[in-house]
């Protein structure tokens, strides 16, 4: 079956069922001089565009990139993915011999080749065609959360059953040191991994569910836990900052702030949105993004935090959305996306504008060249 292509016209649909979106406030902290003090948060005006009459790209977008060519591609949680070319979208699932429905990671590769994190192992899309990789061929488990690649051009992988690395023709496990915690909880085992991050050093970071993170030098393992200092360690995050800093977001423990040395927290008690956070960003600005389980997002300047939050009226198709935010991401222009549980969304500058099959999309520029 060829790859449905949806134009992007702007036209009304009729029988579409109505898809509303209530507003939400949005609510600066007063700054503090520790991550420990706490602040009161205060309603203001709404800080997301009603959703608009018309298809979302998706019921839940959990990825967002854009490829050298500019290209935007939009991972979902059961529709597998979409490409947005600048004239439509290109929808590719099992159906086109994509290898999972949910997708949980995009990467493109030196050659120009999108790779794919998903639930039924790892995409390359490369001259028109999908090659998949599987336990068949490597992989740990064929559910895969996570997706980097090393400044060597090494792909890598976080799996259900652990982290692999592509050797260029399958992947080979890369185990990880066990690691004893005061509080042995975790959502699945430990030996997944839902985040990867090489810091300017080039240590490669891993973050576990239930063993905090993990830092390889490429000789030696360190491991952080909650007897470090780490916030929690059912770890779902990892993000590196301009200054070096590792940020490292859990669930239901708050946000790590690392500088080398010693780990700074933050909390809903400080004005996060609240503690159990799915992704981190910085953006061009130097703002650091929290994208939360169930509590929209949150903004931090480094000094204060501004909320992004649903109030509990947020409706999609009769549903409550719960503000399930998934997913930040920054263009090549500086155009910060969100990925949720209510679908696409991008952010003019003050607001979060929702993004349907039928736009608004922003203008290309130009066209883009290898690179």
């Amino acid at each position: 079956m060829h790859a449905r292509l949806l134009a992007v016209a702007r036209r009304n649909r009729t029988g579409l069922r109505a898809l509303i979106l209530s507003s939400l406030a949005c609510a600066p902290v007063p700054a503090a001089s520790s991550a420990q003090d706490s602040t009161a948060a205060r309603d203001q005006a709404a800080s997301i565009s009603p959703y608009i009459a018309a298809p979302q790209i998706s019921a839940y977008v959990r990825e967002v990139y854009q490829d050298r060519d500019g290209n935007y591609w939009f991972g979902t949680n059961s529709d597998g993915v979409c490409r947005y070319d600048g004239a439509s979208l290109t929808y590719f699932s099992v159906e086109q011999g994509f290898a999972g429905q949910a997708v949980r990671g995009i990467l493109q590769d030196e050659r120009g080749a999108m790779w794919f994190a998903t639930n039924g192992g790892v995409s390359r899309y490369e001259s028109g065609a999908f090659t998949n990789f599987t336990v068949a061929h490597g992989l740990s488990d064929n559910e895969v959360w996570s997706i980097m690649r090393d400044r060597s051009g090494a792909i890598w992988v976080g799996t259900h059953g652990g982290v692999c690395r592509f050797d260029g023709e399958s992947f080979v496990p890369f185990p990880l040191p066990r690691v004893e915690v005061d509080d042995p909880t975790s959502r699945f085992t430990p030996k997944v991994v839902f985040a990867m991050l090489e810091d300017q050093d080039g240590n490669l970071w891993f973050g576990t569910d239930g063993e905090g993170v993990c830092k390889y030098d490429g000789k030696s393992f360190t491991s952080y836990t909650t007897r470090d200092g780490l916030a929690g360690n059912l770890v779902r995050s990892i993000c590196g900052d301009r200054r070096g800093r590792i940020w490292i977001g859990t669930d239901g423990g708050g946000v790590s702030c690392y500088d080398g040395s010693t780990f700074r927290t933050f909390t809903s008690k400080d004005g996060l949105s609240n503690d159990r956070i799915f992704e981190i960003l910085e953006d061009r600005a130097g703002n650091m993004w929290f994208s939360t389980l169930g509590a929209g997002a949150c903004r931090y300047d480094g000094k204060s935090f501004t909320q992004f939050r649903e109030d509990s009226s947020l409706i999609i198709n009769g549903r409550p959305a719960r503000g399930h935010v998934q997913e930040f991401f920054e263009d090549q222009d500086g155009v910060l996306w969100l990925g949720c549980s209510g679908g696409l969304f991008r952010f003019d500058g003050t607001s979060f504008v929702n993004v349907t099959r039928n736009g608004p999309w922003p203008a290309r520029k130009q066209e883009r060249t290898p690179g």
